[in-house]
């Protein structure tokens, strides 16, 4: 199969953009952090294993995607940033679920570990100047400037976020 050519303005960058709204990237990595900080763990112990609908993952393994995806966006930032010539190649989320443990891990631990990923993706973007946010990078079948990878992490964590609140909070009550 052909890969196809990457796209200047995807669909996906697009939705990216629109989730975080106006906010510079590091400011958006750091309200993303106090997000996470503020999570109500006691009610997601409470929603325990129980998904809205079958097949769907557990809050478990959301997190461990969450952590997951985090890691590899920021392999594929350091590659663009470092100009290592490697194209990172798209990975499936869905096999990648399926094989974790992530429901063999408590809730805190999963969100210590979200945690201490975030403030290391802080970290690793603070350290890159101007001209590398500003790097183009074309992959799999997107293409975008550096600094829209880190927005891709925190847009990734805002969506994921109000899955929870929509569909799994209210399995609190059932």
């Amino acid at each position: 199969m052909e890969k196809s050519e990457p796209q200047k303005k995807s669909n996906f960058l697009e939705y990216v953009l629109e989730l975080n709204g106006d906010i510079e990237l590091i400011e958006a990595l750091e309200l993303s952090l106090k997000e996470i900080n503020n999570i109500d763990i006691s009610q997601l112990n409470r929603i325990g294993f129980k998904t809205y609908e079958k097949d769907k993952w557990t809050i478990h393994k959301i997190l461990q995607h969450l952590i997951d995806w985090e890691r590899i966006w920021c392999f594929r930032a350091l590659v663009f940033a470092r100009k290592e010539g490697i194209i990172p190649e798209a990975l499936d989320q869905e096999t990648m679920g399926e094989n974790s443990n992530a429901n063999e891990l408590s809730i805190e631990q999963l969100i210590d570990e979200l945690k201490i990923v975030r403030q290391s993706t802080i970290m690793m973007f603070k350290s890159f100047n101007k001209e590398i946010l500003k790097i183009n990078c074309a992959f799999f079948e997107y293409e975008m400037p550096l600094f829209a990878i880190g927005l891709t992490i925190t847009a990734h964590q805002i969506h994921h976020f109000k899955i929870i609140k929509e569909k799994y909070l209210p399995l609190v009550t059932s």
